[in-house]
């Protein structure tokens, strides 16, 4: 016999002595069958904060992660509703808060990342437009990894 399932093929080359047998080899068949496919890369716990009063920027905080077995560098984002989106990293250095651009974001692989205040973060500067969401497309080098929807939540100083 051969069955089908998604990708699978499985083929079962002998005949079944009871109905047991059958069942529990039908039951690990369709446990294989409903085996969930996680996408690549995961954003969730998405906080946009608005725009800083007189200041063109704004900052988002998210966890992302890796479902794969390799590192994803994600090397740009993008957004239509802002200038420009920059990785930064807030430290202390020498007693000292500064903050400074990454070129890349690494997610290792089967690991979560997690962009909070006073660590690293995405800084969306110059918005386009007035708007109350925020669309985030993220790439490794030319290829789209996540494209993401989220609201503006009102700032809380």
């Amino acid at each position: 016999m051969v069955y089908r399932c998604d990708n699978y093929v499985f083929s079962i080359p002998f005949v079944f002595r009871s109905k047991t047998q059958l069942m529990l080899v039908l039951a690990v068949f369709l446990a294989a069958c409903s085996s969930e496919i996680k996408p690549p890369l995961v954003a969730t716990d998405i906080v946009i904060t608005e725009p800083v009063p007189g200041r063109e920027m704004s900052a988002a905080y998210l966890s992302l992660t890796n479902n794969t077995n390799e590192l994803i560098d994600i090397t740009k984002i993008t957004s239509a509703e802002f200038d420009a989106v920059e990785i930064h990293e807030s430290l202390l250095e020498g007693g000292i808060a500064r903050m400074r651009q990454l070129e890349k974001l690494a997610v290792p692989a089967n690991s979560t990342v997690e962009l909070r205040p006073g660590g690293k973060h995405l800084m969306l500067m110059r918005p386009t437009k007035t708007v109350d969401s925020v669309s985030l497309k993220f790439f490794a080098g030319t290829t789209l990894l996540l494209g993401i929807n989220a609201s503006i939540q009102p700032r809380n100083d």
